[in-house]
């Protein structure tokens, strides 16, 4: 593929993720004394939502979109939601992992981006995970 952009285009790296938050149906644990048995109640809604977050941290600046699948038609609406936050005249690079759906045929790619995959099985590269590794503990699971 050839690169059309002018000469001189600034370039922005982003980095792209999406997490599941809602039903969990893994055991809850909790830190408590021997012997006291604590209660964790476990949220068990039978609904769920996506996170969808991408970053540059250069700028320091992102963009986000929570969203019911995590699928094609929402991979369309953030990449829309990035393209928006890019500086104008820039060009953004941005990283994601390699699900199917973000290399479908039906992905609409604005012209100001470029996809790049992560290497598979590698999220450490990608510091959006570190984001929803903070989420936990900031009021979207049952954690004290």
């Amino acid at each position: 593929m050839q690169d059309l952009r002018p000469i001189g285009t600034p370039i922005e790296i982003w980095f792209q993720d999406e997490a599941r938050t809602g039903q969990k149906t893994k055991i809850t644990r909790r830190w408590a004394q021997r012997g006291t048995g604590p209660t964790a109640p476990q949220d068990q809604r039978p609904r769920s939502a996506w996170i969808y977050g991408a970053i540059c941290s250069h700028r320091g600046v992102g963009a986000a979109l929570v969203l019911p699948y995590c699928n094609t038609f929402g991979m369309n609406l953030h990449l829309q939601e990035i393209s928006q936050a890019i500086k104008p005249g820039a060009h953004a690079i941005v990283i994601v992992d390699p699900a199917g759906w973000l290399f479908s045929k039906a992905l609409d790619v604005p012209k100001n981006i470029t996809l790049r995959p992560l290497p598979a099985r590698s999220p450490e590269l990608n510091p959006v995970e570190n984001i929803w590794q903070v989420m936990p503990d900031n009021g979207l699971s049952n954690a004290p």
